[in-house]
């Protein structure tokens, strides 16, 4: 059955859509990357009866509308067309209402608060007329260039709402913001309608800081929600669209696995795999995949420094992706930077294992000195790292059990 739905864009492969329309109504949905110059046509000759429209073209589509909802029409962007009676496309859009769901999910009042959108795009519209219905007051967007831009932000500096509406942090593009919280001293609440990966590097600072914040995963569902009620011509309750986030941010979080050399990370971790369905990654094969030297050899030609550096790089890698079980070095927890790069998609599990009990073959720095001494050094570090710790024993099949039921 072919799709009489679908999502329209310029690069797509990073999309979610079809899973999310999947769950919400179960109708045919297909991803639809378009060149700007074939958009007139692809418009015009396409049979979907409605799509969803994302970057860059939620402002293009605007002169293909014969008609228009007057949210698209106050805002001056559009994120969803329907295929009218006569054939024609009627424009709405629904990132309004997606968003304002993040904003009731990051649970701050705004009205009164001075807000900064980054980004004139066409989500940043529909986010502006939100902000101003929820009271926010004053509402102003940085672009890069005008009176409001990233090089006089000091001018806003007492803002209490922030807002990214940019792509700035987005897969494949990992660990980039617009700004720096540090920046803001007043700021109450930080919102990203970026969604892969589910902590951006905006968020993870907001999350380092303490401030509350919420990605955008609930308003891309909320905002498909809406979408999906014109389509399908049904309701679709508040409750489905908070099961269906669940469902999704478990599907997309990794599990990271983190403890001592030898504790077990790659044998539960392939149980793990296994058992969920998931890809397992191990970080050290990779490495040593990539280098084409064993991790003896490594440490003899580049030192612990030099292994380090190829870790972290390999970690970069692995934890922007969704959806797999990563096995990683024991020592990985030594370098604060690689925290970040676990947690943006992951929830990550310390497995802990009688010292006794773990094997030193093979792993330069075990045989190097004392376990207790490598443990107390790094105890902390793990516990900062963690979400969930669980103690392993000898079944694995026991403590994939354990992890189960702590990430569920």
């Amino acid at each position: 059955m072919g799709s009489k739905f679908g999502l329209l864009g310029r690069r797509l492969g990073h999309s979610w859509s079809p899973q999310i329309h999947e769950l919400l109504c179960g109708y045919p949905y297909g991803l639809y990357e378009v060149e700007p110059d074939d958009l007139g046509r692809f418009l015009n000759e396409t049979n979907l009866a409605g799509m969803n429209v994302t970057i860059p073209y939620k402002k293009d589509v605007l002169p293909y509308c014969v008609s228009l909802s007057p949210a698209a029409r106050s805002i001056g962007s559009v994120n969803t067309l329907v295929r009218a009676e006569d054939g024609s496309w009627r424009g709405d859009n629904t990132d309004y209402d997606g968003f304002l769901a993040m904003a009731a999910a990051c649970g701050v009042d705004m009205s009164g608060k001075k807000a900064l959108v980054f980004g004139t795009g066409g989500a940043s519209l529909a986010v502006v007329a939100a902000l101003r219905d929820l009271g926010a007051e004053p509402v102003i967007r940085i672009s890069r260039t005008g009176d409001d831009n990233y090089m006089n932000l000091d001018r806003h500096a007492d803002a209490r709402i922030l807002v990214n509406t940019t792509p700035l942090g987005m897969y494949p593009n990992t660990g980039e913001s617009p700004v720096s919280l540090g920046d803001f001293p007043q700021c109450e609440a930080a919102l990203d309608v970026v969604y892969n990966p589910t902590r951006t590097a905006f968020l993870l600072d907001a999350e380092r800081r303490g401030i509350p914040r919420a990605g955008g995963l609930t308003m891309l569902v909320a905002q498909a929600r809406r979408s999906a009620e014109q389509f399908a011509h049904c309701a679709i309750s508040d409750r489905r669209v908070a099961e269906i986030v669940g469902i999704l941010q478990r599907r997309m979080q990794n599990i990271v696995l983190i403890g001592m050399p030898g504790c077990g990370k790659t044998v539960v971790g392939r149980a793990l795999a296994a058992r969920t369905g998931r890809p397992f990654l191990d970080a050290d094969a990779v490495l040593v995949e990539r280098a084409g030297m064993t991790i003896p050899e490594i440490f003899e030609s580049e030192g612990e420094e030099g292994f380090r550096r190829r870790e972290t790089e390999i970690l970069a890698d692995l934890g922007k992706g969704s959806g797999a079980v990563i096995a990683t070095g024991g020592g990985c927890v030594t370098r604060p930077e690689n925290y970040p790069l676990l947690h943006q998609n992951g929830v990550i599990v310390w497995i802990q294992r009688a010292l006794e009990s773990l094997p030193t073959a093979g792993r330069p720095l075990s045989q190097r000195g004392s376990l207790a001494e490598m443990y107390e050094q790094r105890r902390d570090k793990y516990a900062a790292f963690a979400d969930h710790t669980v103690a392993s024993g000898e079944v694995v099949d026991d403590t994939v059990r354990k992890i189960m039921e702590v990430v569920r």
